[in-house]
């Protein structure tokens, strides 16, 4: 397998487990990172964890093959399309090698 690209998902802590164990069923041998609690501030809503912000959101990021970023952008579609009020972000940067 070549890696070729990070994968970064961001969103409310809500939908943890749903991310994690689809990309976990539908990708052999999955591998990542996980920030479980963070805060940050979207177009809508903040997610700070406080009384008056309670939510917080939760950051994935894993090093992955072109074809496994395909996989995962349709797992976190179908993901979005569930959860339309969750704020689930993908994001994908191209690793180069130094």
């Amino acid at each position: 397998m070549m890696i070729e690209y990070r994968a970064e998902i961001i969103s409310n802590q809500s939908v943890m487990d749903d991310v994690t164990e689809l990309l976990e069923a539908e990708i052999p041998d999955f591998e990542y990172t996980m920030i479980p609690e963070c805060h940050g501030k979207g177009l809508n809503t903040k997610k700070l964890g406080d009384t008056i912000w309670p939510e917080m959101n939760f950051v994935l990021f894993s090093y992955v093959s072109l074809e496994e970023a395909k996989k995962i952008k349709e797992i976190i579609s179908r993901l979005c399309q569930r959860f339309p009020k969750e704020g689930i972000s993908l994001f994908f940067t191209k690793v180069e090698e130094i």
